[in-house]
């Protein structure tokens, strides 16, 4: 119980430190990106909705908070190569050109 207490204060520190602000808190039926395969071993693909902007950034965060890679959304689906990521879980975030946070989410990758 103790390692999820810190766990959970990580995460959550993580999240408040960002100087972005969170403009949108999406349920399942309005989510802006769906993302599969989930766990992932070699590549997971990001899907966006079709009311989707591209001036997005999806940015990859690696459990620690380390920023791992950013792309600009300029398609309706992005598909990213896990050869360079190692084991664990990762955080992504979708940001808008200013820098809030309009989702954001978790995947995992096993190998």
């Amino acid at each position: 119980m103790k390692k999820i207490f810190y766990i959970f204060i990580f995460i959550a520190g993580f999240q408040l430190s960002s100087n972005a602000q969170v403009r949108h808190v999406s349920n399942d039926d309005t989510k802006t990106v769906k993302f599969y395969p989930n766990p992932a071993s070699s590549f997971i693909n990001f899907e966006f909705a079709e009311n989707y902007n591209d001036s997005y950034t999806l940015v990859i965060f690696n459990f620690i908070g380390k920023k791992v890679e950013d792309f600009k959304v300029t398609d309706q689906k992005i598909t990213v190569s896990l050869t360079d990521f190692y084991r664990g879980l990762y955080i992504f975030q979708l940001r808008d050109k200013q820098g809030n946070i309009v989702e954001s989410g978790k995947f995992q990758v096993v190998k």
